[in-house]
């Protein structure tokens, strides 16, 4: 049974005052952020269909191939042979040819010492490792869900080891630090198995990267080791790359690993301040496959009950009360939601309105104000008789625009036997 819903959207306007308004000063992620457009042009992921191809670009591949038969000619990547004549091979090697401008010899001399790295690395059978990082599992680095165009999504968050004692059990001397690689290029790997490696396919991931809380100063070789090991060894493996609660320190690790990056990487680049998460993310990715510590409605887990049910996106703006109303419940049905705002900072409740006149109506949730790091609302309700529900999110006493997402399951009554 699906009930039926809509909005209605109640106004409320703010109150101002006649002064003019005094000139404000640009905060410094702001400017920040105008700099970071203006440095990253948008990226135009590649195709990798040859009849996209320009006529020296095909050239370029063919030489390439034909540099690889002299003394690679057996050589394989993913479980692909790079010069088996299979259309996979041809995506593997134009990444390579991108990543260098379609300079043959350039682009020749970094497959071949990825080839090496990934021989003296163990790549091949890195996914059968047991690494012994299960504490770092869905925390640091790990792959969940989808964007909206269907590439992987790998989110990176190193806040944890702010922690002097965490920090120093996983980067406490070289050794560790060496493990530590070997575990983000696994994660990395789960990744790209994901990948179609086909023309017109999905052909690379997309990087979340947390810098909330990230420790500046001691993370600073391991991320230069880390960019470093991606761009020499992962050519045009990410179709872009968004960073989330990104502090006023950020130009200083952006000035700190851009040497390590070529244009075409940086041109990858979203950033997104501390309290514009959510609103980001959604361009690229749908509120039921973005984590709920990030503002969108996926659980660790859920993806073990097979795909999420899709929500439905709504923007509440400065001084709006927004009700969601679903329509048609059925008496002793059960309907169940889950309901997030970005950033929340506002006023959520929830009513079942009784169709029949005279009827009460129900406060399954009286008027609660809702904090910014709240996860979103998941609630049940089983009515006693026909009616609605309305779910109200009120945002009158704000200025700022902010992007929500619902969803709802409603279970038919159980019939008597």
């Amino acid at each position: 049974m699906e009930a039926i819903s809509h909005l209605s959207v109640q106004k409320q306007k703010l109150e101002t005052t006649t002064d003019s308004p005094k000139p404000t000063k640009k905060s410094f992620v702001s400017t920040l952020m105008e700099v970071a457009t203006l440095r990253s042009p948008s990226f135009k992921e590649d195709t990798y269909l040859l009849s996209n191809l320009k006529n020296i670009e095909k050239k370029a591949l063919q030489e390439l191939k034909d540099k690889l038969s002299v003394s690679h000619s057996s050589e394989s990547m993913w479980g692909i042979h790079l010069l088996g004549g299979d259309e996979r091979a041809d995506v593997i090697l134009l990444k390579f040819l991108r990543a260098r401008d379609f300079k043959v010899s350039d682009s020749f001399s970094m497959l071949q010492k990825c080839l090496a790295w990934r021989k003296d690395f163990g790549t091949e059978n890195i996914m059968d490792e047991d690494l012994g990082f299960k504490e770092l599992e869905e925390v640091v680095a790990y792959m969940h869900g989808y964007d909206r165009d269907g590439h992987p999504v790998c989110y990176n968050a190193y806040g944890v080891f702010k922690d002097k004692e965490m920090y120093e059990r996983i980067f406490g001397d070289e050794e560790k630090l060496k493990m530590f690689l070997k575990w983000r290029v696994q994660v990395l790997e789960k990744g790209i198995n994901l990948l179609h490696f086909k023309p017109g396919g999905v052909n690379s991931i997309i990087q979340v990267t947390d810098l909330k809380d990230m420790p500046k100063r001691e993370l600073r070789v391991a991320s230069n080791q880390i960019l470093s090991l991606f761009q020499d060894n992962y050519p045009e493996m990410v179709a872009r790359k968004v960073f989330i609660n990104v502090p006023w320190y950020f130009s200083m690790l952006y000035s700190m690993f851009s040497p390590f990056l070529t244009q075409r990487t940086k041109s990858k680049f979203v950033i997104a301040r501390e309290n514009n998460v959510a609103e980001t993310l959604y361009k690229f990715i749908r509120p039921e496959n973005v984590p709920v510590q990030y503002g969108g409605l996926s659980r660790p887990g859920d993806s073990q009950n097979g795909p999420p049910k899709p929500a439905s996106e709504f923007t509440i703006k400065g001084g709006e009360k927004v009700n969601l109303e679903i329509d048609g419940i059925e008496a002793g049905a059960t309907i169940t939601w889950d309901l997030v705002v970005g950033g929340w900072d506002l006023e959520y409740s929830a009513e079942f309105v009784p169709s029949v006149e005279g009827s009460y109506t129900i406060a399954i949730q009286k008027p609660k104000w809702i904090a910014a790091s709240e996860e979103p609302i998941h609630n049940t309700f089983t009515s006693k008789e026909h009616g609605k529900m309305v779910l109200s999110v009120d945002n009158t006493i704000s200025r700022k625009r902010k992007v929500a997402a619902y969803r709802y399951y409603v279970r038919k009554p159980t019939s008597l036997a």
